[in-house]
C-alpha cells in the first residue's frame, strides 16, 4: 500500500498544475467543535465590556471564513455552551450576558483581567475535541454511509 511520503508519490505536479486547492463549503453545525473553534476564536477578538450584536458577530464570521456559513442559531448555541462553562467556572453571570435590545440580540464579555485566560482554557478545550474528532476520522476504515 502506498502512502504520502512513499517513492511512489515523488513527482512534482506538471508545470501549469493549478497551485490552489480550494475547499468544499461547511455548514457550521452546533455541537461541532470546528464549529466552536472559529466562534470562540471570533469571540476572543469581540470589544470587552459593552453590549456586541450577535448578528455582526455571525457576520464578521461568514466574512472571515469564506468557505464556511455560520447561521444566527448556531452561533448563539456556541455563545450558550460558552456561557454555562463561565457559570460553572465563576458560579456568576456577569461574565457573558446574552440579552435582547432593541437593535436585537447582543452578547456583551466582561472586560475584566480573568477573561482572557479563561478563554484560553476554553479555546484549548476546543482544539483537544477537534484533535479528537479527526483522530475518530482516522480510525474508521470508511464513511458510515454509502462506503
Amino acid at each position: 500500500m502506498s502512502t504520502t511520503g512513499s517513492p511512489a508519490f515523488s513527482r512534482a505536479v506538471p508545470p501549469g498544475f493549478p497551485p490552489e486547492r480550494p475547499a468544499p463549503p461547511v455548514v457550521a453545525e452546533p455541537d461541532d467543535p470546528f464549529t466552536a473553534l472559529r466562534v470562540v476564536d471570533a469571540f476572543a477578538r469581540m470589544e470587552r465590556g459593552r453590549p456586541v450584536r450577535i448578528d455582526a458577530l455571525v457576520a464578521h464570521l461568514n466574512a472571515a471564513h469564506l468557505d464556511w456559513l455560520f447561521t444566527r442559531d448556531v452561533v448563539v448555541s456556541v455563545l450558550v455552551a460558552l456561557q454555562a462553562n463561565w457559570m460553572a467556572d465563576y458560579r456568576n453571570t456577569s461574565g457573558i450576558v446574552l440579552e435582547d435590545g432593541p437593535g436585537g440580540a447582543t452578547v456583551q464579555l466582561e472586560d475584566s483581567s480573568r477573561v482572557d485566560p479563561w478563554l484560553v482554557r476554553q479555546a484549548l478545550r476546543v482544539v483537544a475535541d477537534c484533535r479528537e474528532a479527526l483522530a475518530e476520522f482516522a480510525r474508521r476504515d470508511r464513511l458510515a454511509t454509502g462506503g
